[in-house]
């Protein structure tokens, strides 16, 4: 899926955390109740920049209505955008933090979560008092440092100018991390029964191939169960930021409480290669540091990431063109030769971590672009002089592995097919060469696709499930009900498939499948489909 334009948001590499737990006194209306609050205040700081979220509990026996939470801030840091799970405003120095109309009301014993981005120079000293609904809370907010992910050093990508491609036929947008793996080519042991893998507390499996499964070190099966995390393909690209919404451990934790074991990671070709159309602050280097920090943070929590380029470079403006931008804007037919510096950069960084999954193109769309069924498949492995109709310089998937490959990494790659990773139909035979036998599919399955019935499944995905491993990077449906994706998950339990809900984003469900109403893990009516199927198998 693709196709978001809204605000800011996300996460970086210093983590700074400023906890007040602050009973309410002195005179007006809520001290008068006698109402409690606690506040919890992070910031996640990038050195230009940072994201401030505020968590507001209420340990009384009474709920607190029309919440707003007040602080002041010492030095010049300044409000970047709207912000999220709350109106954000901003006047001199003091920031409020109003209740959005969903949650206007924290129960007893309920708490509250909201973010923002915020520029600043110099220092960035926590606040250290805080307000709710005007009411002074006693007691200082001490900030202690947190450990940030570790990131591993990035090599500088250069800034090039060629086109690259991805595509969606739906509104999406996702995050998806990328692994890299010491996988062997040589014949693995057969694997023990299947399992869902790890979503204990230790880091994610090691991941090969072997035959027609994901397996771990020991050679058991891994079924990767779990969702999409939007944001970072194309925050970044509009200026907004790093990711849409929290990533930090909390928002972890609530995909971890529902039994998840994997999330894809979306991520933009010109935001990690370090394009001069992105802001500096959201490009290159600091781009790839978040990324690694969001990447590792779900590895050490014993999530497997599976990055996946989901923006790319070229101008398109054929058949299904998403926009007439030749940068990273929106989905495109097929990558560009900036993909292959992307994936070139991305192996070398995770090159030594085989938890980290590789999802090369999010969605093609070569048979949307070229003539016939078979000049699509052939422009989807070969790219360049095989997709005429095609105006910028494509890389094929076999160009792409071999970025991959040559970068020394074997970690697991997923590629997509084409109609939008919807058709599977010639990929095995357009299987491109892997020297690590590490390629898995990537099928995406939505309500409104042409393959969206169990007979088409049963025709076209089980035999190809039967010779490699599949995953189904993506599956929703438009209604914001669950029944369609509750047979999806059926049939793939029943195949020992993998599958991954689109997505963990607060937006409306009723506009595109949208997981949560709240980063907490509010289920939406579609989410809970997910949740509860996820809580059975896992």
């Amino acid at each position: 899926m693709t196709l978001r334009t809204t605000t800011l948001a996300l996460v970086s590499a210093l983590a700074a955390t400023a906890a007040a737990t602050l009973a309410l006194t002195g005179a007006g209306p809520a001290a008068a109740a006698g109402v409690q609050c606690s506040v919890d205040y992070t910031a996640n700081d990038w050195g230009s920049g940072f994201t401030a979220n505020v968590k507001l509990t209420n340990p009384g026996t009474t709920p607190i209505d029309n919440w707003s939470i007040g602080y002041s801030y010492t030095g010049n840091q300044t409000l970047s955008g709207s912000g999220w799970n709350g109106t954000w405003s901003q006047s001199g120095k003091n920031v409020t933090v109003a209740a959005p109309a969903w949650a206007g009301t924290i129960a007893a014993g309920g708490s509250v979560s909201a973010g923002a981005n915020f520029s600043y120079s110099g220092t960035n000293a926590a606040p250290t008092s805080f307000t709710v609904n005007g009411v002074a809370c006693n007691g200082a907010a001490s900030p202690s440092p947190t450990p940030s992910a570790s990131a591993s050093a990035s090599p500088s990508a250069s800034a090039s100018a060629s086109a690259s491609a991805s595509a969606s036929a739906s509104a999406s947008a996702s995050a998806s991390a990328s692994a890299s793996a010491s996988a062997s080519a040589s014949a693995s042991p057969s694997p023990s029964a299947s399992s869902s893998g790890s979503t204990g507390s230790g880091k994610a499996p090691a991941l090969h191939v072997s035959g027609n499964k994901l397996v771990d070190a020991n050679g058991s099966q891994v079924i990767l169960r779990g969702v999409n995390r939007s944001g970072m393909e194309f925050m970044c690209v509009q200026g907004y930021g790093f990711s849409d919404g929290p990533v930090d451990a909390a928002s972890i934790a609530a995909i971890k409480s529902w039994k998840a074991n994997a999330v894809r990671v979306p991520v933009n070709e010109d935001c990690w290669n370090g394009y001069s159309n992105v802001k500096p602050e959201y490009a290159g280097e600091n781009y790839r540091t978040a990324v690694k920090n969001f990447v590792y943070a779900l590895r050490d929590a014993g999530i497997t990431p599976i990055i996946d380029l989901h923006w790319t470079q070229g101008l398109y403006t054929g058949n299904s063109s998403g926009c007439s931008d030749v940068n990273s804007t929106c989905q495109k037919p097929m990558p560009g030769a900036g993909a292959a510096t992307f994936w070139s950069s991305v192996a070398s960084t995770f090159k030594n971590d085989p938890s980290v999954v590789f999802d090369l193109l999010n969605e093609p769309y070569a048979d949307r672009a070229v003539s016939g069924i078979d000049q699509a498949w052939n422009c989807w492995r070969d790219g360049g002089s095989a997709c005429p109709g095609i105006n910028y310089p494509v890389s094929g998937m076999q160009t792409l592995v071999n970025a991959v490959r040559t970068a020394g990494a074997n970690n697991v790659i997923l590629l997509g097919g084409l109609a939008y990773s919807n058709d599977l139909g010639q990929w095995l035979a357009h299987k491109p060469t892997d020297p690590a036998g590490n390629l898995a599919a990537s099928w995406h399955v939505y309500n409104f696709n042409t393959c969206a019935s169990q007979s088409c499944w049963n025709s076209t995905v089980a035999p190809l499930a039967a010779q490699v491993p599949v995953v189904v990077g993506e599956i929703g449906e438009n209604d914001c009900a669950h029944s369609f994706i509750d047979q999806v998950m059926s049939w793939a339990d029943a195949a020992k498939v993998s599958y991954l809900g689109w997505t963990w984003n607060t937006w409306d469900c009723g506009q595109g499948p949208s997981l949560i109403s709240n980063f907490d893990g509010t289920p939406t009516a579609f989410g809970l489909g997910l949740k509860n199927h996820l809580a059975a198998v896992n």
